[in-house]
């Protein structure tokens, strides 16, 4: 079983439109009309929990919910075959806005609200779930930002508790909660470069930079690190080799990628546990990655569809 941890969860909205107008002066015209819109359960191990119970592998989501829009959040999650084990506080669970501008989907306007604020002693009501679903858990994931009140040690604490479990853990997180965490040597990375493309100063968006900075994880005892690389395109390093894994598809088709790093990691974790070797893996994940970039949603969750887009996938060593 999978343990996905998400301390910030949120109620997404996302919006597409023609243009998006942003007014000078009062004189000018600065309503967007959206041409439509969604909600969806959001944050990174959320992601990885929906896409994981379409493939069928069981898997909790935990974190901290509250309120009416933590009620709302559930309902989906339980809706989509997810079971849920959060924690809930006396504030009310965020919602962010993402806006898709025709042309320009794969950048993203995203607004992400800062969150409630978690108490200490939720905190301690969370950590005893937790430790709980450490002895049933093979994998977990930790993944985004985290709430007020929750120090930036949190990831590191969860996972010395899960290695001391014998659990291993995946990580998607940036800034001191990731570079904290490094120290209790999590088995897999996955820098989150949206709010920052550096990671303990070392630039992100170049090849160089980004095999500089996986060796340097690499060498605190990680076992793979996967980082992204330009938008069409990951790098992965471990302490054996370096790849980039290439995708035959043109970024201009990819439309919607909020989740499709979720998707690689879930896909990755789903395919790694079915005893799969570490090069099948990842193309798995891209591929899932890919389908969900390129708006499928229920495509990157289908088995059938991600195998046939492995075929789009290559790795090449570095």
């Amino acid at each position: 079983m999978i343990v996905t941890v998400t301390p910030s969860p949120a109620v997404n909205r996302l919006y597409w439109v023609e243009r998006l107008k942003v007014g000078l002066s009062q004189r000018e015209e600065f309503l967007t009309r959206a041409e439509r819109s969604a909600t969806s359960a959001g944050g990174k191990g959320i992601s990885v929990s929906l896409v994981l119970a379409h493939l069928g592998m069981e898997n909790v989501a935990m974190g901290f919910v509250g309120g009416h829009t933590g009620d709302l959040l559930l309902h989906e999650l339980r809706g989509e075959g997810v079971t849920t084990n959060f924690t809930w506080t006396r504030e009310e669970t965020r919602t962010n806005v993402t806006v898709l501008e025709r042309g320009r989907e794969h950048i993203p306007v995203q607004i992400n609200a800062p969150g409630p604020e978690v108490s200490e002693r939720e905190v301690d009501r969370f950590l005893r779930r937790y430790r709980r679903m450490l002895l049933r858990a093979v994998w977990v994931v930790l993944g985004g930002s985290l709430p007020q009140g929750v120090g930036p040690q949190f990831y590191q604490t969860l996972t010395d508790e899960a290695r001391r479990a014998g659990v291993k853990v995946a990580l998607i997180a940036s800034g001191e909660p990731l570079l904290s965490a490094l120290s209790a040597r999590p088995n897999l990375v996955k820098p989150d470069t949206r709010e920052s493309p550096t990671l303990n100063g070392i630039d992100l968006t170049t090849r160089e930079g980004i095999l500089r900075a996986g060796r340097e994880i690499v060498g605190q005892g990680v076992d793979t690190v996967i980082i992204s690389h330009e938008v069409t395109g990951d790098i992965v390093v471990t302490p054996e080799a370096e790849w980039i894994i290439k995708t035959q598809v043109s970024g201009t088709r990819l439309v919607e990628l909020v989740g499709a790093d979720a998707a690689l990691l879930a896909g990755f974790l789903f395919r790694f546990e079915g005893g799969a070797r570490l090069e099948e893996a990842l193309r798995f994940g891209m591929a899932a990655a890919v389908l969900s970039a390129e708006g499928e949603a229920r495509s990157c969750r289908d088995r059938g569809r991600i195998e046939q887009e492995m075929a789009r996938i290559s790795l090449e060593r570095l």
